[in-house]
């Protein structure tokens, strides 16, 4: 069962925006919402160019100008206890949405610090404030939604990945740091009765994405003239899910908290779920680059005749990659009556189509 959370008239905290998925989001609130505030809180690092956040925050001011939903944008870190605290206490939040994190499989081998710092630190500030929400009676906290990832599944064989599934062998140090995101977020919700979902992403791509994705830096760099490699000799298949679905998948479960109810010995029965959401449809990666490098041409980024097997290298597998992600969504569209839609073709057209009107 889920208890309906009404978002309009309510105060929202999207920590993680203007990263890629949170910007989507807010930009979703801002026109879905009839009235409210959303707080945006994201630290603005250079893990990325700037630039591309700046983008997207102009984009939200711009939207929220139209908007009758107010929002308010906040420089910081959830690493930063104090801010968070204060923030809590000036804005008494009914949603939080928790998608800020260090993200990246690669850049946790060489960058450990970063993730312990806001995966666990910011995390750990998070649960504390929507805990303390509830002190002196207050209505606190309604719902707590957060951003895990499917490479909590490691090197699982077993597929599709079901959150049934048991994800005790995490591959990198990324991985480790969202399944303790996950229990965490269990034992704060068994303690203290904190209605908390949380969400493993596949794949997430789009217009305005990281650039550190495979999509976004490939497309980098054959437009540089360099050589994109596809590792695994491209045996991988991933479960490509687009920002779009991604975002409707986060709305519906916002308005969806799992139940508060107590056990057979009077204690709270943990209000607490988890969920997949992908495409549900691996692509093999080498099709995926197919269909890049067709839109990349169709979008006027490259030339029709550009060398497309001159600037690719097939290479072994790199540490802390797993060969397949498939996602079985069935409990999400149980729940909530929602199965990602958008295929590839689509999803990448309209990234083509973005890289070619921002960069040129």
């Amino acid at each position: 069962m889920k208890t309906p959370v009404v978002l309009n008239g309510k105060t929202v905290l999207v920590t993680g925006s203007p990263g890629f998925i949170g910007a989507n989001l807010v930009l979703r609130l801002l026109k879905t919402m009839d009235s409210g505030t959303v707080v945006s809180l994201d630290n603005m690092n250079d893990y990325y160019p700037i630039s591309l956040k700046e983008y997207r925050l102009k984009q939200i001011e711009k939207a929220a100008e139209s908007s009758p939903v107010s929002h308010v944008f906040v420089r910081g870190s959830i690493a930063d206890k104090a801010l968070i605290d204060r923030l809590f206490e000036e804005y008494r939040f009914d949603i939080v949405v928790n998608l800020a994190a260090q993200a990246g499989v690669r850049y946790s081998i060489d960058h450990p610090d970063v993730y312990i710092e806001s995966n666990l630190i910011g995390f750990y500030n998070i649960l504390e404030a929507c805990r303390h929400s509830y002190d002196h009676g207050a209505k606190g906290v309604e719902h707590l939604v957060y951003a895990s990832s499917s490479s909590v599944y490691g090197g699982n064989k077993k597929v599709p990945f079901s959150t049934d599934d048991r994800v005790d062998h995490p591959v990198s140090l990324y991985a480790a740091t969202k399944k303790s995101n996950e229990l965490l977020a269990h034992a704060y919700s068994k303690l203290y009765n904190i209605p908390s979902t949380g969400l493993r992403f596949f794949t997430v791509y789009g217009p305005a994405g990281r650039p550190d994705m495979f999509y976004f830096s490939a497309t980098d760099k054959l437009v540089r003239g360099e050589t994109i490699r596809i590792f695994n000799y491209g045996d991988m298949k991933r479960d490509f899910t687009y920002v779009d679905d991604i975002v409707e998948g986060i709305l519906r479960v916002m308005q969806g908290a799992p139940e508060k109810k107590n056990g057979a010995d009077g204690l709270p029965v943990p209000p607490y779920a988890v969920y997949n959401i992908g495409g549900g449809t691996p692509e093999n990666l080498l099709e995926y680059v197919k269909v890049l490098q067709e839109e990349l041409v169709r979008a006027g980024v490259l030339a029709k005749d550009y060398d497309f097997e001159g600037h690719r290298q097939l290479v072994g597998m790199q540490a802390g990659d797993v060969p397949v992600t498939y996602a079985d969504s069935k409990a999400l569209e149980a729940d909530y009556g929602f199965t990602p839609k958008i295929g590839i073709r689509e999803g990448l057209r309209n990234f083509a189509q973005w890289y070619k009107a921002y960069y040129g």
